[in-house]
């Protein structure tokens, strides 16, 4: 009787001698397709020549990973090159599977590790609870010990008085969980109040030139966010993680939820800039770490966590906000101070220009008038006007002197009792040749009442003045921030006393008391009708 053995395909490992496939066996997958009409059974007609022990000992079934060694040059099925080749990358392949099963056992081991700390954990509470229980258990016995068995009719009442004090307790615990809602929703209310009662000066964070500079140096951040949130480094997550067994669908999974973890982020950290005020800044970077430590527990099973140096990128841009928002606001009161300066020194020059156009038009007047008085031979008319003529010329001269000097001018001390009180005054400066001219447009609808003059000092050098006497009072400015509002915490008895020190024989009146006619009627007017006050 013909025997028969299995023709094996090129490319499939080779079977023990005498093999046979058992019933419903199919072919690994991995291995190459046989070729079309491919005969599976042949005639045994040349015997191959004998695996060694070690070759047999190997290949128990043809589903084994490793082929036997080549046969002889006659009767082989495959060259030693390709059977190599083909073991090679099937121990590959089985090394990689191992790799993937190890990572998901690491994982398993992990929430075991996990599961088995709350089991503890858990197992620590009933313990004691049980304690706890058991020590009730004995006060109780205790108690029926003393008081002995009530009758049925004690314990309804019994019953009833702790379903009455249950009942208060709720109402109790609802009552106090409202009042702390209340008080929650105030507290988040006046946020922004506390952080301004505990405001400071600003201190820039990176001192740059000016609010241009910030703003080149915010879009550079900004670009350099982008590209790090592109190119994956904003975010950082677990590398071995697998889900159903393919390290692939792992990576796929844990790109999802860092992609949707960085959003969430982003968002919060857009908002603070969004939001930003310079007194806010160690608040939104508080709010920022806060966000970055919650992705941290929510991405922990994936090891899902923001970078530290896209958070740290992300905090310089808050810092950087913050200043570009400060040296914006100090370049608009630069710009206030400018423009205040500018509209003083147009109204002075115009002044200036109306004055001397009244005393040219006078002279005018004059010299017609002498004139007339010489055709006439009216010698002592003449000399009169010839007086008065010089007296004109050294007028427009001393005008012309004074546009001339941007340093001469009046310093003004002034008050407000109405608007600020007995022990605020104002020291100012103004180059007007009627001082009092500013002194009503300061007590315009700005202030409920006019300002009351004490002096009005003149002065070659009233800007040195100003200042010394600004210097004197430095430590009781109203204003430490601003150096523009000259308002400070003195009575005007306080600046007499420096004016006759410092102004000299400058000082020619004074008024220590003001009138503050508006602000007195006021008062006695409520006082008389104190219904009106609402």
């Amino acid at each position: 009787m013909r025997e028969y053995r299995f023709n094996v395909p090129p490319g499939w490992p080779v079977p023990p001698r005498g093999w046979r496939p058992p019933q419903g066996w199919q072919p690994d997958p991995s291995w190459p397709p046989a070729p079309a009409g491919w005969q599976f059974w042949v005639a045994e007609t040349d015997a191959p020549a004998p695996a060694s022990a070690a070759a047999r000992g190997r290949h128990a079934a043809p589903s084994a990973k490793a082929s036997v060694p080549e046969r002889s040059s006659g009767g082989g099925l495959f060259s030693g090159k390709k059977r190599l080749k083909a073991q090679n990358a099937e121990l590959e392949a089985e090394k990689i599977r191992l790799e993937e099963q190890n990572a998901g056992l690491k994982a398993g081991k992990a929430r075991l590790e996990e599961q088995n700390a709350e089991l503890d954990a858990e197992k620590i509470r009933l313990g004691a609870g049980k304690a706890r229980l058991e020590a009730e258990n004995a006060g109780l016995r205790e108690w029926v010990e003393r008081f002995g068995v009530m009758d049925a009719m004690q314990i309804s009442a019994a019953t009833e008085d702790l379903r009455v004090e249950q009942s208060r307790l709720q109402g109790a615990i609802e009552d106090a969980n409202r009042r702390l809602r209340e008080i929650e929703a105030q507290v988040v209310q006046t946020e922004d109040v506390a952080l301004l009662q505990e405001v400071g000066v600003y201190e820039y964070q990176h001192p740059l030139g000016d609010a241009v500079a910030y703003k080149a140096k915010l879009a550079e951040i900004k670009d350099q966010i982008k590209s790090m949130a592109r190119g994956g480094q904003a975010v950082l997550g677990a590398t071995n993680w697998t889900v159903n067994g393919s390290a692939a669908e792992g990576r796929r999974m844990v790109r999802d939820f860092s992609k949707l973890m960085l959003r969430a982020y982003n968002a919060e950290a857009d908002n603070c800039v969004r939001t930003m005020r310079p007194y806010k800044l160690q608040s939104a970077i508080d709010r920022l770490t806060k966000a970055g430590d919650a992705i941290v527990k929510l991405g922990k099973t994936m090891d899902i966590r923001v970078s530290d140096d896209y958070h740290r990128l992300r905090v310089y841009e808050l810092q950087l906000t913050a200043d570009y928002l400060a040296k914006v606001e100090e370049e608009k009161e630069q710009v206030r101070a400018q423009r205040e300066r500018q509209r003083e020194e147009e109204a002075a020059r115009r002044e200036f220009e109306r004055e001397k156009a009244r005393l040219r038009k006078e002279e005018t007047h004059y010299r017609t008038a002498l004139a007339k008085l010489i055709n006439k031979g009216d010698t002592v008319g003449a000399e009169e006007l010839k007086t008065k003529l010089e007296e004109i010329g050294a007028a427009v001269a001393d005008v012309e002197a004074r546009q001339a000097n941007v340093r001469a001018g009046y310093v003004y001390v002034i008050s407000n009792i109405g608007a600020f009180g007995e022990n605020v005054v104002k020291i100012g400066m103004t180059r007007r040749l009627e001082p009092e001219d500013r002194v009503r447009e300061l007590g315009d609808a700005s202030v409920p009442f006019r300002f009351d003059t004490h002096a009005l000092i003149f002065s070659e050098d009233a800007v040195a003045l100003e200042g010394r006497l600004h210097d004197e009072l430095a430590d009781r400015r109203v204003n430490r921030v601003n150096l523009r509002r000259e308002f400070f915490y003195a009575t005007p008895a306080d600046v007499r006393g420096l004016l006759e020190q410092i102004a000299g024989q400058h000082l020619l009146e004074y008024r220590d008391v003001p009138e503050a006619l508006e602000w007195r009627q006021s008062t006695a007017a409520q006082q008389a009708s104190p219904a009106l006050i609402t």
